[in-house]
């Protein structure tokens, strides 16, 4: 099949090829006990075969009701937060018109719930006022603050602009099987619903509900993003050596040898959103019990000109991975000048991308001199099936490689901090104490 790659070559300077090989044996462990289910977080594996579980009936319903709503609304905001959007948005502003966010369909997917930022909400409401717009809602629970303050803000809109009826019938639920204020208030209204697994954590869930309906109310093939990660994991999970493997073995042996931070670098503009969510991947499976490699990400070249420096001389503590896209969709050629003033008559005739693979090409060649290890993950295209790919690859990877370190990589205790704090300081009922405590600190 075609398919992604990965290359580790360039990290050979910086640690021994035989010591990446003689991790591959932990690696291998560390696979066996996701497959076995005796890793930590074993409750939380249905990701591992999520892809040749989904059924081509779920994917058709989630591809009719996408279907419905966009016959309804030319407008669908997305609430959710973390992996409740980072996924869908990835894959949405990869294949999206650069200055349309929308694909065939026609139909703009905007997103809400990620931030608690007043401006925003005043601008989106009123960007919506003369919209026909619908919702969907993502959220487990119904209670995590952001989106539910979105939804709270939004849902009221919605019904006052078209009526309860109406505004029922474009409202579409991502949430809990059976329990939850969101299930509660769907099955109450008669919201469209589909289930976010109990065995799959958020940032695992871009190949549920939670990402397959707002791709494919964007109007993008869901089904062969599915078709990649299948691929993938039949690659991955079927054969005894794999490129997820040698991902999670290479990074954990930089690692060791004290590169902390990993930057996930890409020369392409559409990948940004793909970085966000490896960045929540990462961060959140690996950054546990004072352990983990710290995620970091830059759009090169633009990057290049503010933290082109910093990578290049600063401390040598970085590795580097590269998603690189071999082709690009369309072709757009650099025209000759008579005047020539600007020095570039020598690319006349040269493709956009073919400078832009050169910046690429020169870039790593300069980093790994200047000491930074370089990874290198090489998609054919930019397509669904690749991402669908791209996803599986990097979600496997992140499994084995925070088994490794000893930390449960599926569950995120630290998330709570910052709530419990906001939930003092705003006297929400049940935190008396913490509300009292903390305010004499702020004394």
């Amino acid at each position: 099949m075609n398919s992604i790659k990965f290359d580790y070559s360039h990290i050979c300077n910086f640690v021994k090829k035989e010591e990446i090989s003689a991790l591959f044996p932990e690696a291998k462990n560390a696979l066996e006990s996701l497959k076995n289910g005796s890793c930590k977080g074993n409750d939380f594996l249905g990701w591992l075969d999520l892809p040749t579980r989904i059924g081509i009936a779920e994917l058709n319903d989630i591809e009719n009701t996408a279907r419905e709503l966009r016959a309804r609304t030319n407008v669908v905001v997305v609430i959710g937060i973390g992996g409740s959007y980072l996924g869908a948005r990835a894959v949405i502003e990869a294949l999206a018109d650069s200055f349309h966010n929308f694909g065939d369909a026609g139909m703009k997917v905007i997103f809400a719930g990620h931030n608690i930022g007043e401006d925003y909400y005043h601008e989106l409401m009123n960007y919506l006022s003369d919209k026909e717009f619908g919702i969907c809602v993502i959220s487990k629970s119904g209670t995590t603050t952001e989106p539910a303050i979105a939804f709270r803000l939004l849902k009221e809109m919605l019904e006052a602009k078209v009526g309860k009826a109406e505004a029922g019938k474009r409202i579409v639920a991502i949430t809990d099987a059976s329990k939850g204020a969101l299930r509660t208030l769907a099955d109450q209204e008669g919201y469209k619903s589909f289930v976010i697994p109990d065995n799959v954590g958020g940032r695992f869930s871009v190949l549920t509900p939670v990402g397959l309906l707002p791709i494919a109310i964007a109007g993008f093939d869901i089904k062969a993003l599915v078709k990649g990660a299948v691929e993938m994991q039949k690659e991955c999970l079927e054969k005894q050596g794999s490129i997820a493997l040698e991902y999670a073995a290479a990074r954990t042996a930089l690692h060791r040898k004290g590169y902390a931070v990993e930057l996930l670098a890409n020369f392409n503009p559409k990948l940004h959103y793909i970085t966000e969510w490896w960045k929540q991947l990462y961060g959140e499976s690996e950054g546990k019990e004072h352990k983990g490699i710290f995620p970091a990400g830059v759009d090169f070249t633009t990057d290049l000109h503010s933290m082109g420096q910093y990578i290049q001389q600063g401390p040598r503590m970085m590795m580097e991975t590269v998603i690189s896209v071999e082709n690009s969709q369309y072709k757009v050629e650099i025209p000759a000048d008579e005047a020539n003033l600007d020095k570039l008559n020598f690319l006349a005739g040269k493709r956009v991308d073919a400078v832009n693979k050169m910046a690429e090409l020169g870039t790593r060649i300069a980093h790994v001199d200047g000491g930074v290890p370089n990874m290198l993950v090489s998609m054919p295209a930019l397509n669904a099936e690749y991402i669908g790919q791209l996803f599986y690859f990097f979600e496997l990877a992140c499994g084995i490689s925070g088994s490794m370190s000893g930390v449960n990589p599926f569950d995120q205790p630290g998330v709570e901090a910052y709530k419990n704090n906001m939930f003092a300081l705003l006297d929400k009922p049940g935190y008396e104490a913490a509300s009292k405590e903390i305010k004499a600190r702020l004394k």
